[in-house]
């Protein structure tokens, strides 16, 4: 069902040179609704012209293409049509070339309004799409491709689609997030010292920086050390991710270069040692560190008992810890569990892809009952509810085994009467890893 300012909104964007000359006299509030529908029925002209002329701070697809009370359909369960995504970009073209002088003396030009352009949120569920979509890395290079272009006079630089850090205001940006880049440490160390022209960046997010001690190589060495050195000029950054790189006894060395202690460090499947632990422990950055990402790393051996010295030094700030996938047995939970209760603050704790049993989740359950701030639990399928496990079984099994849907049943009901003989009915204890989104470090 639509309302009736839909379908008038959908009326008036029937004939889009029309459309584009009566914006200016519209009220602003209706620029969320056309924009939805001009999305939705491919207006291309029409969006080009919103995004060129957008009077607010922030455009943000997760806001705009989600289910309203005008609207039921929600695009972001769709994938973007490739005639509306470049609609979109040439707008943002056209924001870029018209120059600050111009703008402010065109009555009709909002140009000055827009400071964020937040196109996350969109369907991109990795299969190949039709020609008509676009996946999320199509969209991200293709705004990469605009705005470097726009930088360099029309020209991009061969093999290299770096975000526009020229062209922010290098007193504002917050974050900047490089996952999921093909650029490798040598990109990357042209793209840093860009990047760290931005005084108060507080976030940064990067993958597949590989400095890997075990397997040194001249061009490797050089690459991060000067990676290295660009880092320490970072004078406010407050997270970092590092998500699959090769950190292996380099992590002190990473760490000591920062210039303040981090709140927040992702160092997801980055092979991380003992040592690598233990540096981290003794580093200003554990007292500080309220989210901590572990996951893939395995933690079932030696670097089991500095991994609990790393909890103890972090357990007074901790509120966000996840450990999906580090082999973490009944036996290693339960002699973790003492300095893990020691988090007092924690939130939310993420433990998907253990091989934990029944026993060993009733005993966190019920040990986990002093932390009163804790909020939600991902926690594992119990190795009792597969059917023939290898011991120790990998992580590969766990995720793509079948499961005895009527045991797990089971224990899912003995989980929830536990929660509410314990007064904790509001404490969510899940197995959905894709529900429960990753704690954003801003919003802790």
């Amino acid at each position: 069902m639509h309302t009736l300012v839909f379908l008038s909104t959908r009326q008036v964007l029937q004939c889009q040179p029309a459309a584009c000359q009566a914006l200016p006299l519209l009220p602003r509030e209706l620029f969320p609704l056309l924009f939805k529908v001009a999305f939705m029925d491919k207006k291309t002209v029409v969006l080009r012209e919103l995004v060129h002329t957008w009077p607010f701070p922030l455009l943000s697809f997760q806001q705009l293409l989600q289910e309203c009370a005008h609207c039921s359909r929600a695009l972001l369960q769709e994938r973007p049509s490739t005639e509306s995504m470049q609609a979109v970009i040439l707008g943002l073209t056209a924001r870029l070339h018209t120059p600050e002088t111009e703008a402010g003396t065109q009555p009709l030009c909002r140009k000055h309004a827009l400071r964020v352009l937040d196109m996350t949120g969109l369907l991109d569920d990795g299969v190949e799409q039709d020609p008509g979509t676009m996946s999320m890395w199509d969209c991200t290079a293709a705004v990469a491709r605009t705005c470097i272009a726009q930088q360099q006079g029309g020209t991009v630089e061969p093999g290299l689609d770096p975000i526009p850090v020229e062209l922010l205001d290098a007193g504002c940006l917050r974050r900047v997030d490089l996952r999921f880049n093909n650029l490798g440490l040598r990109g990357l160390s042209v793209i840093i010292p860009h990047v760290a022209r931005f005084q108060h960046l507080a976030s940064l997010r990067l993958h597949y920086v590989h400095g890997d001690s075990r397997q040194p190589s001249v061009d490797g060495e050089d690459n991060f050390r000067y990676f290295l050195a660009q880092m320490g000029r970072f004078t406010c950054l407050r997270e970092l991710s590092m998500g699959s790189s090769l950190l292996s006894g380099r992590l002190d060395q990473l760490l000591s270069t920062l210039q303040s202690p981090l709140e927040s460090l992702e160092l997801a499947f980055c092979a991380l040692l003992p040592e690598d632990l233990r540096s981290l422990a003794r580093s200003p950055h554990a007292v500080h560190l309220k989210k901590l990402d572990l996951s893939g790393n395995d933690l079932s051996g030696s670097q089991l008992e500095p991994f609990q010295g790393l909890l103890q030094a972090a357990a007074a700030t901790l509120l966000h810890l996840e450990l999906t996938e580090c082999q973490l047995a009944d036996t290693q939970l339960l002699a973790t569990l003492p300095v893990l209760t020691r988090c007092a603050s924690l939130r939310y704790l993420g433990l998907y892809g253990n091989p934990l049993s029944m026993a060993g989740l009733k005993e966190l359950l019920r040990d986990s009952a002093a932390q009163a701030e804790l909020r939600t639990v991902v926690h594992p399928f119990p190795v009792d509810c597969y059917e023939g496990l290898p011991w120790p079984p990998p992580a590969s099994v766990l995720l793509e085994a079948s499961i005895n849907e009527e045991k797990f049943a089971r224990v899912e009901a003995e989980l929830h009467q536990l929660l509410l003989a314990s007064g904790r009915a509001h404490v969510l204890w899940t197995t959905d890893i894709y529900g429960r989104l990753a704690a954003d470090y801003f919003s802790l």
